[in-house]
């Protein structure tokens, strides 16, 4: 994967102001006595662009692609009508997931009306090519790419349009060229950025605005409150967390890694390894722990708190289960008092979480992970940190002699 910023778990205070008491209507709800009870999802404006989405978004890649074998189309069409339904619109996918196949699956769930009751996000960036993994953001990539999410999506206009990576060949100025232009023909509202570094960030607003930019943000993935987060309040671009359950692990732990499936490329990251699964195991026992305290559960408590970094967060936690989306919105009506946020905090203070959020630690990991994904190998090499030539370098490893791997491993 290729990130413009690094992997240290940093501890930072950069939240935005709350809004006052007059001014809340339509912000996060006050605590209620249960955080299972039924809860109104309120609005936000995401940005200072104009672009108003629910409060808590839904991450839709596991429904198709990376946390095993895909879920049945009808099952997660269901899941999708049914958090638009509990108020939850704000919808995320991506071309690279499948890849394609999740953004076919959106545009099915959309039928019937349901495109008009929803803020849609797909990305572009990652392309695959005769058997190769590339982040593209020339103009022509960058305008094939968009009028293929177009139709997939079965959409004229997609609401925001990611820059899932940074093509670090391509000055940003140049891609952000392009989507100014598709900006002007009416097919895409907003344009945001994935994993960007902070002067991307900035030499992208120049060009034109940026509404959002989408990072990794939990309580074990806090690096991007450094320079990041600052940034993006200064230029009043909105912030999209991802995986702000840790990957599932702040919902249920070491538990979590013990069901995960050969096909998901959890299973192989430096977090869930054993080497580092009992120290992160006591972080999310503490977790637990206070959320027994507060009538929660651990996941309501996670997704609490990074609800609470402010009213310009928008955390978009993936489920392929309704009553794990239930849990996950109950979320929102969980209070948390300075006191109790900081004690979270220092659970996953810097030095307690071990392992990269990504990065596979010994050669004998990465074939592993790429041997059990020999049907689907393209889609899971966007996660591996590693130079490109590498990446050739294993693939070609893989498909010249699979007994060599076996033997590498």
């Amino acid at each position: 994967m290729d990130l413009d910023h690094t992997s240290t778990t940093k501890k930072s205070h950069c939240r935005a102001a709350a809004p006052t008491s007059e001014s809340s209507g339509k912000h996060l709800a006050a605590a209620a006595p249960m955080a299972a009870a039924p809860v109104s999802v309120p609005r936000i404006k995401l940005g200072s662009q104009g672009l108003e989405v629910s409060a808590q978004g839904l991450g839709c890649m596991g429904m198709s692609a990376f946390y095993g074998p895909p879920k049945p189309e009808p099952d997660m069409i269901k899941l999708i009508h049914h958090a638009v339904a509990a108020g939850v619109t704000f919808l995320d996918t991506s071309d690279v997931y499948g890849p394609h196949t999740n953004e076919i699956l959106l545009g099915k769930a959309l039928q019937g009306g349901v495109r008009e009751k929803v803020e849609l996000a797909t990305k572009f960036g990652i392309s695959f090519a005769d058997g190769k993994r590339e982040v593209r953001g020339d103009p022509a990539y960058v305008r094939a790419a968009c009028e293929g999410s177009l139709k997939r999506l079965g959409v004229d206009c997609v609401d925001l349009y990611y820059q899932h990576r940074i093509d670090k060949r391509v000055p940003i100025e140049v891609t952000m060229g392009e989507l100014k232009k598709l900006v002007q023909e009416g097919k895409i509202k907003y344009i945001g950025l994935s994993e960007a570094s902070a002067s991307t960030i900035r030499r992208a607003h120049a060009v034109h605005p940026i509404t959002a930019v989408q990072l990794e943000w939990s309580l074990w993935c806090r690096d991007v409150e450094e320079d990041i987060i600052p940034t993006c309040r200064e230029l009043g671009i909105g912030i999209v967390a991802y995986s702000p359950l840790g990957r599932g692990f702040l919902s249920s732990g070491a538990k979590l890694v013990e069901s995960l499936s050969e096909q998901d490329f959890r299973k192989y990251m430096p977090r869930f390894q054993p080497e580092n699964l009992d120290k992160n195991a006591q972080i999310f026992e503490r977790v637990k722990a206070m959320a027994a305290r507060k009538g929660c559960t651990p996941s309501q408590l996670a997704l609490a708190w990074v609800h609470h970094q402010g009213y310009d967060v928008c955390p978009i936690p993936g489920t392929t289960k309704i009553e794990n989306f239930n849990q996950n919105v109950g979320a929102l009506s969980v209070k948390l008092t300075p006191d109790e946020m900081a004690e979270l905090e220092s659970y996953a203070a810097a030095g307690e979480v071990m392992g990269d959020r990504f990065r596979w630690t010994t050669p004998g990991r990465i074939l592993r992970h790429l041997h059990c994904h020999l049907g689907n190998l393209n889609s899971s090499i966007q996660y591996l940190e590693l130079p490109y030539l590498q990446v050739v370098g294993l693939q070609k490893m893989l498909w010249s002699s699979l007994q060599l791997t076996r033997a590498s491993i």
